[in-house]
């Protein structure tokens, strides 16, 4: 079993594979990420699709010295097992693992890591023009960029700049029809009419070297002909589009056919000046179950293949935060016609299917353009709409100029449902939502709000599109859990007191209520009574029911699942600084100020003492130093007196 992948150490062994060679090692390619995607899960079937595809990268340059930028990243598992870590490979998205994004702390090999959509032109220009400026211009420059990141406005932004800069750079534009969920738009059209044309290139070349061996006779007859060259490219010409920007267009072509993409590759890489190079894969190829659902499958839960291309999926009966969100967001559309529900090509991660299939007219997907989504629903809300924005944490910070200048700036009642806050496991650093607490609370106008349980986040989006503010709600990618209590109504800037207690308080802000809550109970065996705060606001913060623990309980404890500086437990420390409260006593916990790789969430809580064995070993810390302290007060007051 995988008898030439198992001897290969790097991009170098593939010098003398033959193409027929290369296939068979696709083939085990192919069968190693079944296995893996058989045991956790993975992204799927976008590594299947670029197999072909990396496999002549490699061959066709050498990586050791050219620039190859893979945008967006999750495709990067064929790179991975031909760059010298085939027996790390089953670690995988593990603690202490392999990332499932480029890396370079694993390997020379990845440039970037690359989390985030459409930044790969950009930086693989930024890094051949560091190139040339040292004397290094040799090296090649190669950025491979899907359909679905293409609209990304940092595209077109390059691309204006590549023109212009006329810099030798090649752009594989990996055509597969999707981005996660369908894509959209009329550049997802164009494309679309490209495809339907894949031999246009040689007709173009050929009707290329005609008009130009017309003759000219005379000004009008010079006007006719130049007149019959536009038409004509215009006629045959599908890569019109990208030719006008700048760009010399090759293809479509086979992004399946190794032959093939490895003499279009030796061609493009002579011709000087930018090169778009279009490659048409399918997601999920080679896997049928894969190919006919690739949403479903770009990282599907662990399956087992029960015959040839047939798998049982091994589904979760857990409900998690994202199918509260998405039941309570179609419940209010339902109830609400001026509602509105925006996603940024996350349909299915935010679990928007049943909204777009129930209410499509309410209903928009922006494609990868985050950006663009918001200052779109800033102009529904100033029309008088109620929109709602559903975009992960992390994915939500690349509109951060719209949501301050279109958003909070006009102080428009655009509700944010921020997905994935807090630690995503094993998608690592770049998916962490682990900012958004302190970049939106910076913001005038803006509420911040983050449920404790499954039974606030309903609440929370009723109040949200209610209030005639901008509100953003964060929540994680976690089982949902419900806290059993008389829920409280949710009011503007009013926290929950869910125990009481004198000996000390833990203020949750977010899904980590529960955990606080267990630690609560298992301290009543010490005999402490621990005081449980839902903070439920991080701005408006409620200051009378939390700087009333800080000044009357021996100790507090901040916990949320995001950054410190500037989190919540930042505000917390404000409000006492401006009420001139004593906080020496409160103890923030958090994410410091690090990026937290990727692993399961409950291992990288327990890192962070954030899982309920962590709070409950701070609480226990902080009452014994508070009783030393007390203690050695005593021993001072009685020295005093005597």
């Amino acid at each position: 079993m995988d008898r030439l992948l198992s001897q290969i150490e790097s991009p170098l062994d593939l010098s003398d594979f033959s193409n027929d060679k290369l296939d068979e090692l696709a083939a085990e390619m192919r069968e190693v990420l079944c296995n893996l995607v058989s045991k956790r899960t993975a992204h799927f079937a976008s590594n299947l699709g670029v197999i072909e595809l990396c496999l002549a990268l490699h061959t066709e340059f050498d990586f050791r010295t050219d620039r190859l930028i893979w945008d967006t990243g999750h495709q990067i598992y064929p790179q991975k097992l031909i760059t010298g870590r085939y027996h790390e490979f089953p670690t995988i998205r593990t603690r202490g693992g392999l990332m499932g994004y480029p890396n370079p702390q694993e390997s020379e090999y990845d440039l970037f890591m690359t989390g985030h959509a459409g930044c790969s032109v950009a930086t693989v220009m930024g890094l051949h023009a560091g190139d040339e400026l040292q004397g290094e211009s040799q090296r090649q420059a190669v950025a491979v960029i899907g359909d679905g990141a293409f609209p990304s406005g940092i595209v077109f932004e390059a691309f204006n700049n590549a023109a212009g800069m006329r810099s030798k750079l090649l752009v594989v534009l990996n055509d597969n029809e999707m981005s996660i969920c369908p894509r959209v738009g009329g550049l997802a059209s164009y494309l679309d009419r490209l495809r339907m044309n894949p031999y246009y290139r040689g007709f173009k070349d050929e009707v290329s070297r005609i008009i130009k061996n017309v003759p000219v006779i005379g000004d009008q007859a010079e006007r006719f002909v130049w007149q019959m060259k536009e038409a004509i490219k215009a006629g045959v010409h599908g890569g019109m589009l990208f030719e006008e920007l700048g760009f010399k267009y090759f293809g479509p072509i086979d992004g399946h056919n190794i032959r093939t993409l490895r003499k279009t590759l030796k061609k493009v890489k002579q011709v000087d000046g930018p090169v778009l190079l279009h490659v048409l894969t399918e997601k999920g190829h080679g896997f049928q179950p894969a190919a006919e659902d690739p949403v479903f499958f770009h990282t599907p839960a662990p399956f087992e293949r029960e015959e040839e291309n047939v798998v049982a999926i091994k589904k979760s009966k857990s409900r998690a935060y994202t199918n509260v969100a998405s039941s309570a967001i179609l419940e209010h559309l339902e109830r609400n016609d001026k509602a509105t529900v925006l996603t940024a090509a996350m349909c299915q991660g935010n679990n928007l299917e049943v909204v777009r299939d129930t209410i499509p007219k309410r209903f928009f997907d922006t494609g990868i353009c985050e950006s663009f989504a918001v200052a779109f629903a800033a102009g529904q809300a100033k029309a008088g709409m109620r929109p709602i924005v559903a975009i992960y944490s992390t994915f939500l910070q690349r509109s951060y100029d719209q949501i301050f200048q279109e958003v909070a700036l006009q102080n428009l009642p655009v509700t944010f449902m921020l997905d994935r806050a807090g630690l995503t496991g094993p998608d690592g650093p770049t998916h962490h939502g682990m900012f958004d607490i302190g970049y939106m609370r910076v913001f005038p106008n803006m509420v911040v709000m983050a449920p404790g349980d499954a039974f606030d986040l309903p609440l929370m989006l009723e109040f949200a599109q209610q209030h005639p503010a901008p509100v953003s709600i964060r929540y994680p990618k976690t089982t949902a859990e419900e806290i059993a209590r008389d829920v409280r109504p949710v009011q503007f800037g009013k926290s929950e007191i869910v125990r009481e207690g004198k000996d000390g308080t833990i203020i949750a802000f977010g899904t980590l209520l529960p955990n606080a809550v267990a630690a609560a109970k298992e301290l009543e065996a010490d005999g402490l009574k621990i005081r449980v705060i839902n903070a439920r606001f991080a701005k408006p913060l409620d200051r009378e029911t939390i700087l009333d623990a800080v000044s009357q309980t021996p100790f507090v404890i901040t916990v949320e699942e995001g950054a410190l500086n500037g989190g919540f437990g930042s505000a917390v420390l404000e409000a006492a600084a401006d009420a001139g409260v004593a906080a020496s006593h409160v103890k923030r916990l958090g994410v410091p100020d690090q990026f937290i790789e990727h692993g399961d969430r409950a291992e990288l809580l327990a890192d962070l003492n954030l899982d309920m064995a962590g709070l409950v070993k701070t609480c226990r810390e902080l009452a014994s130093a508070e009783a030393s302290a007390s203690d050695q007060q005593q021993l001072t007051g009685r020295a005093n007196a005597g």
